[in-house]
């Protein structure tokens, strides 16, 4: 079995060889090789000490190395070397109170997570395959290295990382590694929201971010998402939709881009239905007011979660409008585009799109056609340059200054109040004009 690897990687190999070291490039390189994707990083393990790594080549950066981690630097590329290591008793569920260098492959590989991850390759003696990994490559599936209990009493975040790479390769999980990560699910209370959030975020933006639903089955979202859990009993009795809450959710996740605003707006996007349901005389099932809660709850999320601002208000902002009303014409358009930013509507049009994707037939049928209205309304809009935000308006502060306007509150509303008309028509977004208007209604 031929695996290509990088050159400088090569090199790497070769050096500590001709050096009298082992050394494999190992784990998710491997794996992805094998898979036919392209490895993100060659990471390297070798018998050699951190200071023998060092004493190799000319540039390097001690990236890790208490663990063990020494990077190579060779051009404009980078490899990370370790030592084969053994870890010590991991006392607060995630990283093991000391580390202890070894001479001995098999030893480093069998503290690995998964058996996808715990391969190596060496270009002349092949894959080190110790734990059948190859095997659940064929299979599909994630498997524990070992004992599954002892791999997430060890690591919780391991609980998080084997559904992460099950959407991201859509792969199964074994069997007793599945009732290992139910057992341990509350372990996640140890992981910092940091590293959480990184394993959700890659977990949503996979190609199956259907997955998420295994954490609901294991117990995960009862941890770290309980809200979730709520939703999947809460039924939608409605024309307009076909599924409960937390299934329309993961239609959503289904439909949209894989993208990190798009994903984690979907999964948002309806949390606040939980406090805004409810009932006619009719057994009709409504839900006013559920996208300003659902934005109240995803600020709050995101900022557990330590998203940056910018992640966090984007997403809020979307939440918040994600339901908002179209009838196809330029003037509602124009209106909407300035609630969210001409720049994130294209965000808007995918959210409502794929809303409506996870909804009845009968929603279908009657918004989809809509939408494809609306974004040629949208297309003409930024083809004319229409002004859609007050930094459009022809007029600014300084101009209603200059004509004999005070600074203060009504300066701001006069000028919320010109934008207002420019959205309803937008032949008035001339300076002659806006200042015509003013002082014909009195405000000098």
């Amino acid at each position: 079995m031929n695996i290509p690897i990088p050159p400088a990687a090569g090199r790497i190999l070769s050096t500590l060889n001709k050096a009298g070291f082992e050394a494999y490039v190992v784990g998710g390189c491997v794996r992805d090789a094998l898979l036919g994707r392209e490895p993100g990083d060659w990471d390297i393990t070798t018998s050699a000490s951190p200071q023998e790594v060092k004493a190799l080549f000319r540039r390097t950066v001690d990236t890790g190395i208490q663990h063990g981690t020494v990077t190579i630097l060779i051009g404009k590329e980078s490899y990370e070397v370790t030592t084969y290591r053994l870890d010590g008793v991991y006392e607060d569920g995630r990283h093991p109170k000391e580390v202890t260098f070894t001479r001995s492959l098999a030893e480093d590989l069998k503290r690995r997570d998964f058996t996808i991850n715990a391969m190596a390759y060496h270009p002349e003696e092949g894959l080190v395959d110790l734990f059948q990994g190859m095997e659940d490559l064929t299979a599909r599936q994630i498997r524990a290295v070992g004992v599954p209990h002892d791999r997430f009493h060890e690591d919780a975040l391991r609980i998080l990382r084997a559904v992460r790479f099950s959407a991201q390769l859509n792969f199964t999980i074994e069997g007793e590694t599945l009732a290992a990560i139910r057992d341990f699910a509350p372990r996640l209370e140890l992981i910092s929201q940091e590293r959480i959030r990184v394993e959700l975020d890659k977990l949503l933006r996979s190609d199956h971010p259907e997955k998420f639903l295994t954490l609901y089955e294991t117990g995960i979202t009862g941890i770290l998402f309980p809200e979730f859990d709520r939703m999947m009993e809460m039924p939608q009795n409605n024309p307009y939709h076909c599924y409960n809450v937390g299934i329309h959710t993961i239609e959503v996740l289904k439909a949209i881009p894989a993208e990190g605003i798009l994903r984690w707006t979907a999964l948002l996007h309806d949390v606040g239905k939980l406090s805004t349901r409810t009932t006619d005389e009719n057994g009709i099932d409504h839900f006013y007011g559920h996208a300003k809660e659902s934005a109240v709850f995803a600020r709050e999320f995101l900022r557990n979660l330590r998203f940056d601002n910018h992640t966090t208000d984007l997403v809020t902002l979307l939440v918040r409008h994600h339901d908002a009303w179209f009838d196809g014409s330029a003037r509602i358009t124009r209106r909407v585009m300035n609630r969210v930013g001409a720049e994130n509507f294209p965000y808007l049009l995918s959210i409502a799109r794929a809303d409506t994707a996870a909804k009845s037939s009968y929603a279908q049928e009657k918004l989809l056609p809509k939408y494809d209205q609306v974004e040629m309304r949208w297309k003409e809009i930024l083809a004319a340059g229409e002004c859609t935000s007050l930094s459009g308006l022809a007029v600014t502060g300084k101009d209603l200054i200059a004509a004999g306007m005070k600074p203060g509150k009504e300066l701001g509303d006069t000028l919320q109040h010109l934008l207002d008309l420019v959205l309803d028509d937008p032949t008035l977004n001339t300076k002659e004009t806006l200042l015509e208007r003013v002082r014909r209604d009195g405000s000098f």
